[in-house]
């Protein structure tokens, strides 16, 4: 499994940092000019791109007037340094980066950035905490090296907690940044870490290389708001119809998705957009991201109870301290309910 698991994130990587899987629309649309125009969307490689897969393929953001670009990032600072300059348009990213950059806590040096926003959910993110084939436990973590994308963004206060649950504490383990999951996922191949956090189908090609699956995080930590589709208020005021029309293409690519009737074709989308991912790899991605109890959120709706997950967590590890209790500071539900209209 070792060689299909590199070959696979070879070819994976370069899906994201060249097309990310959405290179040019189907020919049945490729003579229609999108009545709203382009919107560029930023993302981390990971199948929890699949919707966008499938919203391209079946046509539904033509349908809706758009020409969706996918575009890759290689970590969070790098993503919200690049969304803070208007580089895209909308960021498929953790809700804990846009609170972050919100209050100013975030890791790059571009200072509060009160005009980030959420607009829709996707998913829980899909993390679980994955080991070195010697680690079973999280006591076998103590004096060992994890990594995490940044430290006080994205997922890392969600790994501090999972480890604190099971006592462990600060001085009991070192954190190293080693970037976004294909990162992460290298670095531990590597042996740079024994432990990080990953989303599927990273988790399962660990598993399949002989890595351990300690636990999964919501499991752990409860319910938990992952990513979101986020954009710039002024941005989203300016694109009202561009914002609504990504999210009603967003969510009938979750609800095609979800219909048992297309699960060949499903995976097929799959597969297309990552040429290198076996049938097997690819049938165990779609249960895991189409686990009616833990899957995408049904609709694209967004989970309060996650995002306070989420605020519970940032108050509790990130610094300078505050405490966070207002969900409403961080999504806007106008344009989704715009959509679902």
């Amino acid at each position: 499994m070792k060689a299909i698991g590199k070959s696979w994130l070879a070819a994976f990587t370069a899906a994201a940092f060249i097309a990310c899987g959405i290179s040019a629309a189907p020919a049945a649309q490729a003579q229609q000019t999108p009545k709203l125009g382009d919107v560029t969307v930023n993302v981390f490689p990971g199948g929890f791109n699949w919707p966008s897969y499938v919203a391209e393929d079946k046509g539904f953001f033509a349908q809706h007037g758009i020409h969706v670009i996918l575009q890759g990032t290689t970590g969070s600072v790098n993503q919200m340094t690049d969304l803070s300059q208007g580089r895209f348009d909308i960021a498929m990213t953790a809700i804990d980066n846009i609170v972050a950059y919100v209050e100013g806590e975030g890791e790059a040096p571009i200072g509060a950035q009160p005009d980030f926003v959420a607009v829709m959910g996707s998913d829980s993110s899909f993390l679980s905490l994955v080991a070195a084939p010697d680690v079973k436990s999280y006591d076998d973590l103590r004096g060992k090296t994890l990594s995490v994308d940044a430290r006080t963004t994205g997922y890392a206060f969600v790994l501090y907690d999972m480890l604190a649950r099971k006592g462990l504490q600060p001085d009991d383990y070192k954190i190293e940044t080693a970037g976004g999951m294909v990162q992460r996922w290298a670095a531990l191949q590597q042996h740079k870490q024994v432990a990080t956090l990953l989303s599927t189908p990273f988790n399962i090609l660990a598993r399949n290389d002989g890595f351990n699956q300690i636990a999964t995080a919501t499991d752990v930590i409860g319910p938990y708001q992952g990513n979101v589709a986020a954009t710039r208020r002024s941005w989203a005021h300016e694109n009202k119809a561009k914002v609504v029309a990504f999210i009603r293409a967003y969510v009938e690519a979750i609800d095609w998705l979800y219909d048992p009737k297309n699960h060949d074709e499903a995976i097929a989308i799959l597969r297309k957009n990552v040429p290198q991912m076996s049938p097997e790899l690819a049938a165990t991605t779609y249960g895991e991201l189409l686990d009616p109890h833990a899957g995408f959120f049904r609709k694209g709706r967004m989970n309060v109870a996650g995002i306070r997950t989420v605020l519970a967590l940032r108050s509790r590890y990130a610094t300078p301290h505050k405490t966070l209790t207002d969900p409403s500071k961080y999504y806007d539900p106008t344009y989704y309910r715009a959509a679902m209209r």
